[in-house]
């Protein structure tokens, strides 16, 4: 089942829009005012967040820019009842990933939903696990605020790691997003996840990069037990 937040002060929309999504298997939950909504958002992880550009307390523009921030990628479908250029223009440049204007279809809203939460939102530019930033805009990762070297296949391997973190991500899904259909021999993964970890563990205490045997690797910022390949 999907989980959705929608962040709407208009309670007979969103009373209409929560028994429909409820139709679908959608389960919604409710905030009436922005600094709620992000309130909620820090503190459970949502597929999608349905946000209103207008909000009391804390506007759509401003929670979804905090958001993005934080370094939360969560998907933002943003419903507002402005269709200007600037509006959307605007609303992207805080870190939306689409817009509904109202009325809208509710068969549009359920589609554009499922749409996005098959993938995490491609709006965060900064993410952070622990003392490890990765800087997309940047272009830099620290560590305890040391820069970190990293080569090419490094950077990409640790970005899918940090965006599903601190889920595991498994080795085929490592090896399509460096090297797409190309594949490589069996040992390629294995050398360069090596010297990431290098890059990324060397120094330091405790172990991001954790291996789980027979399935991948995941970045983590607790002290679960790892095993180095």
């Amino acid at each position: 089942m999907m989980d959705i937040l929608l962040i709407e002060d208009d309670l007979d929309l969103a009373a209409t829009l929560i028994d429909y999504l409820a139709l679908e298997s959608i389960r919604c939950d409710h905030a009436n005012n922005g600094q709620s909504g992000l309130n909620q958002v820090q503190a459970q992880r949502y597929d999608a967040v349905l946000l209103d550009l207008n909000l009391p307390r804390l506007d759509g523009l401003t929670l979804c820019r905090a958001l993005r921030d934080q370094g939360d990628d969560v998907p933002i479908l943003m419903i507002t009842a402005r269709d200007g250029l600037q509006d959307k223009l605007a609303g992207f440049h805080a870190g939306t990933d689409d817009f509904l204007v109202k009325p809208f279809a509710m068969e549009e809203l359920i589609v554009r939903l499922q749409a996005l939460t098959r993938r995490r939102s491609g709006q965060i530019k900064r993410f952070q696990i622990g003392d490890l930033i990765m800087d997309l805009s940047a272009h830099e990762v620290t560590r305890a605020g040391q820069p970190l070297k990293l080569s090419p296949i490094g950077w990409t391997l640790l970005e899918v790691l940090i965006r599903a973190a601190p889920e595991a991500v498994s080795k085929e899904r490592l090896v399509t997003a460096v090297w797409g259909d190309d594949q490589p021999d069996s040992n390629t993964l294995k050398v360069h996840m090596h010297h990431l970890r290098k890059s990324v563990d060397h120094h330091f205490e405790h172990a991001m990069i954790q291996t789980l045997p027979g399935f991948g690797f995941a970045l983590r910022a607790d002290e679960s037990p790892s095993t180095t390949p």
